[in-house]
């Protein structure tokens, strides 16, 4: 068996995806070590599984893009924050591939320097994409602002035109910072978004084909594995039998934005309405928001995937992670995206036609009620998404790649005829 070192960015949710591939792996024999931030260290470790911290300083600098005025300003701050982290990547990874020796590493999208690291390593390496890619396509709307496919030759001139704006500047703003960090390494510099975003021998890409666009061939080296559900669980809690009416589940970020106005919005609204609103605040103090004395119950934190199996409805702020799995519970969504991959998110799930969209400037009691409404009418079009979810093998398809690339290097190393693409039992 081999050894795999994942290597996290210091958000939960980008630890929790691969929580549940790693531990798929370590049942299969493989000794598995997962750096992360400290505060995801127990989850962790009651999995059994090793870890250990990645540098105080990548932690310490903050992802701060709630800070900005607008979406434009709020990308710059989030890849000015991936760029200050990435020269503390460089030695942290290093040193535990020197520690760890691993066979292969698994590192996050998010992590500029230790891509650069374990492309530099000689090692096999698959980078894991928690949220819709941003690699450039003919036909696919330029990645952010959450701009709708139009077909036809006013597409092809919007996305021609607007791509050229959009792609450039996440290519100003990505590349300045990696390839100084590439040619430290010994490594060539990389010229496009796209280049920047194919490097890696294999893409553990957690969605479907059926939120994504689709586009005329994807890289040979993404792997559609489905959403990855290793989130906290737990145990539902005593009170959800009590309740009779139906329920809707109000999610915030569990990294802080300014999105308390979702909870707010919700519990002004719904509960007079008939609905049973049930909060997570996650970044937000659970005491700061005005509950009503029925109809609604207000938490940092629960077991989503019990309270799923209730819902009629989730409302959120469009991150990957809460909206995959109510839409793999077959609970359509109503998305309200506030910022970072949000609006990618929002859009996708309208045009797939398994949630509503509700553009954060709307957001009043009046439209939330009728966009939880027009919601709660698309059921069987979210279970149909859940059927498909549950098809493409989440933890199972993610840890039959990575054996895949394994047993590839294994065999390209023996001089015998390369694996790839071959089902792993």
């Amino acid at each position: 068996m081999s050894r795999v070192l994942f290597y996290t960015s210091p958000a939960r949710g980008h630890l929790f995806p691969i929580m549940g591939v790693a531990a798929e792996l370590a049942r299969r024999g493989h000794e598995v070590h997962v750096q992360t931030l400290a505060s995801g260290l127990e989850r962790v470790r009651a999995l059994g599984i090793a870890g250990s911290p990645i540098d105080s300083r990548i932690e310490s600098r903050e992802l701060d893009d709630w800070k900005a005025k607008n979406p434009l300003a709020a990308l710059e701050r989030a890849m000015q924050t991936f760029a200050d982290r990435a020269s503390f990547e460089l030695a942290d990874l290093q040193s535990s591939i020197a520690t760890f020796r691993p066979d292969l590493l698994v590192v996050d999208t998010n992590t500029w320097g230790a891509q650069a690291v374990a492309e530099a390593s000689g090692l096999p390496w698959a980078l894991f994409q928690p949220y819709f890619t941003a690699l450039p396509a003919v036909g696919v709307p330029p990645f952010g602002p959450g701009f709708a496919p139009i077909s036809g030759p006013i597409g092809r001139l919007r996305d021609r035109v607007l791509g050229a704006l959009v792609t450039g500047k996440l290519a100003k703003l990505m590349l300045p910072a990696v390839n100084p960090l590439r040619a430290e390494l010994g490594l060539q510099p990389v010229t496009t978004l796209k280049t920047a975003l194919t490097r890696a021998p294999l893409v553990l890409y957690f969605t479907v084909p059926e939120l994504e666009y689709p586009r005329e061939r994807w890289p040979a080296s993404y792997r559609f594995v489905g959403p990855a559900l290793g989130g906290p669980s737990g145990a539902a809690p005593a009170w959800l039998d009590d309740v009779n009416q139906p329920i809707v589940v109000v999610t915030c970020s569990t990294e802080h934005q300014d999105d308390r106005a979702l909870v707010e919005t919700a519990l002004a609204a719904l509960p007079s309405k008939g609905y049973f609103v049930v909060a997570t605040t996650a970044a937000h103090n659970p005491a700061s928001f005005d509950a009503p004395a029925e109809g609604a119950i207000v938490e940092r934190f629960l077991p989503h995937a019990a309270l799923l199996k209730r819902a009629v409805v989730a409302i959120a702020h469009g991150g990957m992670g809460i909206t995959q799995r109510a839409l793999a519970n077959g609970v359509p969504v109503v998305v309200i995206p506030f910022g970072r991959d949000q609006n990618e998110v929002a859009r996708r799930v309208d045009h797939a036609g398994v949630g509503v969209r509700l553009p954060r400037r709307r957001l009043r009691p009046e439209s939330l009620t009728a966009a939880v409404d027009q919601a709660s009418t698309l059921r069987k079009a979210a279970d149909a998404m859940s059927a498909r979810m549950a098809a493409a093998g989440g933890d199972r398809a993610a840890a039959n790649a990575i054996e895949e690339l394994l047993q590839s290097r294994t065999e390209r190393d023996a001089g015998t005829e390369p694996a790839m693409g071959r089902t792993v039992p």
